[in-house]
């Protein structure tokens, strides 16, 4: 095989590879080289071997230290195709992070006897170890044959930010019986009510299986007790991979489970590209949450590929809310029942149309009792918009075509889309009216109105710089309020709040979305399982929408009954999982030009295709879409990649951006 066949790593969708170069001594699929390419100098993954070529063949420039396994080239190759991009961008998901090993000054004995002093002896007897501040001594040690001094890799240690306990608790019987049953191989789906112990589930798991493990969560600064327990069980073998280390920290762990130094790898969706050798067991913590599909292309969702990473491994996806999809595709392993024998908390759905304000009064009062509490409501910020009251203005975002929110303690309007920001208007640009009026409440504002000190209200959404912390103060605070977004719902274990709280409840159900009861049910179940474990519980849902299938069978923690509704009703509709959805969205900073594109895809689709439709501007450029529902998978995926490429190598829509979502959420 003296031939490689190798991906240049470039963004350009008409780019069409691989191209053949010479194959210099040791490369193989996987290896990492910079090659010549027409007029650059590109950096290029080895994709597949051949023995001759019917091309002149260049050599490449050089050979770079690392290299990606090949079953993780494998993977990409499989994205590019499944997820309607190119082999160059899922490649660059799969690569080493940029870095390179940090060395420091190693010193031992060679075990040579000689003639020493007294301080010379104490130096010998501390060894092996780093040379530090006495290297000089140590060098006149070396010089006599008595060291051996050497560079040797040292490892950026990663601190982890440890909330809760790590404490091993022995197994109930459910938790046994689901142990044995997903080790008896297969894709298996643990669904666990919350506080069911599906942790303690995947730490068996990873204690039995003989081989790596890849552990996902949805986002690693929201589940630290996840991190903590692996850690704390299982040391040094464990690497977190996410984007909050240092790019020193992220290479060390990236090298560690390379080199077969760390065994489980844990973090987000990113996590399942660790370059382990053929897993064992992959898990896909709180599967139903969405943070599992990238939003860059290629657009892939992280539950899919880590079943395609699974091989023949054992693949294990937990959630107290499984997806339509998993229930339906699934083996289901069930914990009926919590840890600790406690019931679920009773849930109260309470009316608020004939409420004004955000709280109602029962709501309030509860506030007042509780010893600690969580409350939900779904949106950021002071205030949602802000209208003149004298023209009826609405303040948008210059980019995009949405509402500005208020942040009153930045004093900004911002974008929740571009981040564009500005300062809190005085006057109406319209017409100069003094009167400006908020509209709807936020997490900012709730936190504000809350009937306690501001000591004891702990505010959590992605405007709080440092999760992590707001959890530990919260556990360790011996009363208070835990107020924010969704997140306040993502798996975690305090076992001291007494209420939960779902505020707008029925704010999802407004969403155009075929998934919003799906999504409703699971944020409703989520956060009201985050109350009562370790003490009683009750928990609050205030609603506009009191008899919504999805609200009214989150009270009753029915989520059997609920998922056998929502597949009736896709079925009959063709959603999926009984069909896929691809979504083709055109973007161009030039009028019409996005129109133009939509439509030329559309023309080059079936009778299956809707649009072109469409959305609204978004970072200053208009936008169109295309949607296909298709019963068979592979046949849309591989019409959309015709239609797409052929618009994409047209010079009539050059400056078009085209992007591709199979599976949109």
């Amino acid at each position: 095989m003296d031939v490689i066949k190798v991906e240049p790593l470039t963004t350009a969708r008409a780019l069409r590879g691989p191209f053949d170069y010479r194959r210099p001594e040791g490369v193989g699929v996987g290896s990492i080289l910079e090659v010549p390419f027409g007029r650059q100098r590109l950096k290029a993954v080895v994709t597949g071997l051949a023995a001759t070529s019917p091309h002149e063949l260049a050599d490449p420039l050089r050979v770079l230290p690392d290299s990606v396994p090949a079953e993780l080239v494998e993977l990409a190759l499989w994205m590019a195709d499944e997820y309607v991009s190119t082999p160059a961008r899922a490649l660059g998901l799969v690569l080493p992070p940029p870095g390179r090993e940090k060395t420091a000054l190693w010193a031992e004995r060679t075990g040579t006897d000689g003639k020493v002093t007294d301080r010379q002896a104490a130096l010998l007897a501390s060894l092996p170890r780093w040379t530090g501040s006495d290297t000089a001594a140590l060098r006149r040690l070396e010089k006599r044959g008595l060291v051996s001094i050497g560079p040797r890799g040292l490892r950026r240690e990663v601190t982890h930010h440890l909330v809760g306990d790590a404490q091993r608790p022995r197994l109930t019987a459910d938790q046994e019986r689901a142990v044995e049953e997903i080790l008896a191989g297969g894709r298996s789906l643990l669904h666990g009510v919350t506080g069911s112990g599906k942790t303690e589930v995947y730490l068996q798991l990873a204690e039995r299986v003989a081989g790596g493990v890849i552990v996902l969560v949805p986002e690693i600064a929201l589940t630290p007790q996840v991190v903590a327990r692996f850690v704390e069980r299982f040391g040094d073998t464990v690497a977190v991979l996410h984007s909050k280390l240092s790019a020193g920290e992220r290479y060390d762990e990236w090298r560690r489970l390379r080199t077969g130094a760390a065994r489980i790898s844990v973090g987000p969706r990113s996590a399942v590209f660790a370059p382990l050798e053929q897993p064992a067991l992959v898990i896909v913590d709180e599967e139903h949450d969405p943070s599992y599909k990238h939003e860059g292309d290629p657009r892939y969702d992280a539950r899919l590929v880590a079943e395609r990473r699974a091989g023949d491994g054992l693949l294990v996806c937990g959630s107290a809310t499984p997806r339509c999809e998993s229930a339906h595709r699934l083996r289901r392993v069930r914990l009926p029942e919590r840890v600790d024998g406690r019931p679920l908390p009773p849930v109260e759905v309470i009316d608020m149309r004939a409420t004004r304000g955000t709280l109602h009064p029962r709501t309030h009062e509860a506030l007042v009792d509780a010893r600690k509490a969580i409350v939900l409501l779904n949106r950021r910020g002071w205030s949602n918009f802000l209208t003149c009251q004298t023209c009826g203005h609405a303040f948008e975002c210059p980019e995009c075509d949405v509402t500005l929110v208020l942040h009153r303690a930045e004093a900004t309007l911002a974008c929740h889309h571009c981040g564009h920001r500005e300062p809190v208007p005085r006057r109406c640009p319209a017409c100069g009216g003094v009167s400006i009026a908020r509209h709807g409440a936020g997490t900012e504002r709730l936190e504000h109105e809350l009937p306690f000190p501001p000591a004891q209200v702990f505010r959590l959404d992605a405007d709080v710089p440092n999760a992590g912390e707001v959890l530990a103060r919260f556990l360790a605070a011996e009363r208070g309020v835990l107020v924010g977004t969704q997140v306040v719902a993502k798996g975690h274990d305090f076992h001291d709040v007494e209420l939960g709280v779902v505020l707008d409840a029925d704010g999802t159900l407004r969403f155009p979305d075929f998934r919003s009861e799906e999504r409703t049910f699971a944020l409703v179940t989520q956060l009201a399982g985050r109350a009562g474990r370790g003490t009683h519980g009750r928990v609050l849902v205030q609603t506009l929408a009191p008899d919504a299938a999805a609200i009214r069978l989150a009270a009753h923690h029915d989520a059997d009954t609920f998922t056998t509704e929502e597949l009736r009703r896709r079925e009959a509709l063709s959603y999926p999982p009984f069909a896929t959805l691809i979504r083709i969205v055109a973007a161009s900073d030039q009028p019409g030009a996005a129109d133009a594109a939509a439509a030329a895809i559309r023309a080059g689709l079936g009778p299956g295709a809707l649009g072109p439709a469409p959305l609204f501007r978004l970072r200053g450029r208009e936008r169109s879409q295309v949607v296909v529902k298709a019963r068979d998978r592979h046949e849309a995926i591989a019409e959309v990649r015709a239609a797409v490429s052929a618009v994409a190598a047209d010079r009539a829509h050059r400056g078009v951006n085209l992007s591709v979502d199979v599976d949109p959420q």
